[in-house]
């Protein structure tokens, strides 16, 4: 479904952003626009997919995950390779995203453990004695300098 968007699509958008538990009263407040026009164009970005999901985004820290680590992976080039490490990721909870990179490795994993012991368990374990997987070499977050979940929208300027 393509959808046109205008000035007020956009203000709901970054809102949302913003704030994705806001009733649709707060909404149309904070847009400018009535409820009902409002509930109506969030239902058309919903149907569209640019709207793809609402979530809670939990602490790390509070829920003892306090190590953050980035893997880069590579893989064999055997053609069922990607297909069957893209299925095992999807089984891997620690693991938030998976993304396939060009360049020197194959996938960049991000994800989250209690301790070293759990991240060792996981590379000896999981990682490393999966058969497609060549190499894997991790960089631990010492800080968090800048995390947002919002996607810029600057460039939609209308």
């Amino acid at each position: 479904m393509q959808l046109t968007l205008d000035k007020t699509d956009l203000k709901i958008l970054q809102v949302l952003q913003e704030n994705g538990r806001l009733s649709n009263v707060e909404l149309s407040e904070r847009v400018a626009l009535s409820p009902s026009p409002c509930l109506r164009r969030l239902k058309q970005l919903e149907e569209s997919g640019l709207i793809r999901r609402y979530a809670a985004l939990l602490s790390p820290v509070e829920l003892s995950l306090g190590l953050q680590v980035f893997i880069r992976v590579s893989i064999n080039k055997a053609a069922d390779a990607r297909e069957e490490f893209a299925n095992a990721v999807q089984k891997w909870d620690a693991v938030l995203s998976c993304y396939a990179l060009t360049g020197e490795t194959d996938y960049l994993l991000h994800a989250f453990f209690t301790d070293m012991n759990a991240f060792s368990h996981f590379v000896l374990n999981d990682l490393l004695s999966h058969t497609c997987v060549l190499d894997a070499k991790s960089s631990f977050v010492l800080k968090e300098v800048k995390n947002t979940t919002s996607l810029p929208l600057d460039h939609l300027n209308i």
